[in-house]
């Protein structure tokens, strides 16, 4: 595997596991202001990236490359509003989507055309973590001076965490698969 290829594959899967903990420090700061939904829901966003950093890795070791295991930066751990958080959340997606197109730019100019078919399903993959971030997003703004309304979205947010844990049980089928 050509040595540009593996540097960035080694840095998006730190970034995988660096997401995990971004998320896991956004469902400790909706826990500690009673958003349980939220809480959840980000609880399972942050077990989806841990699974995406192990289709990472598999890969790499499917490849013969070598891991570069890095330091993960510490996440924040509160924000000023339940509003802010979403923000940074959409933020981080989109940082996400911009490193793995990075990676996909060097695999054509390298014509790894293999890294080029893995990259494919985080490309996809991105595109609906975009979206579902910046839905919740808007939710979010849409309600973010109205307790009620933050209330209800809260619930919302809770049924979406059962919802999603069904997929990320999917997502970890088929990480076993390949």
């Amino acid at each position: 595997m050509n040595k540009h290829v593996l540097e960035g594959l080694n840095k998006q899967l730190n970034m995988e596991f660096a997401s995990a903990y971004v998320y896991l420090a956004m469902s400790s700061y909706y826990e500690s202001i009673d958003l349980e939904g939220f809480s959840e829901w980000f609880k399972v966003k942050a077990y989806e990236e841990m699974l995406h950093a192990m289709k990472i890795y598999t890969y790499i070791g499917d490849r013969r490359g070598k891991r570069d295991l890095m330091p993960i930066p510490l996440p924040a751990k509160t924000w000023k509003s339940p509003l802010a958080a979403a923000e940074d959340a959409y933020k981080h997606e989109c940082r996400v989507s911009e490193s793995i197109h990075s990676i996909l730019d060097i695999a054509r100019e390298h014509k790894d055309h293999s890294t080029e078919a893995f990259l494919h399903w985080f490309v996809m993959e991105q595109i609906e973590e975009e979206a579902e971030a910046d839905r919740i997003l808007q939710k979010v703004r849409m309600v973010a001076d109205n307790p009620g309304g933050l209330f209800m979205l809260d619930n919302y947010m809770m049924e979406r965490a059962k919802a999603d844990r069904v997929h990320g049980g999917k997502e970890e089928r088929d990480h076993e698969e390949q």
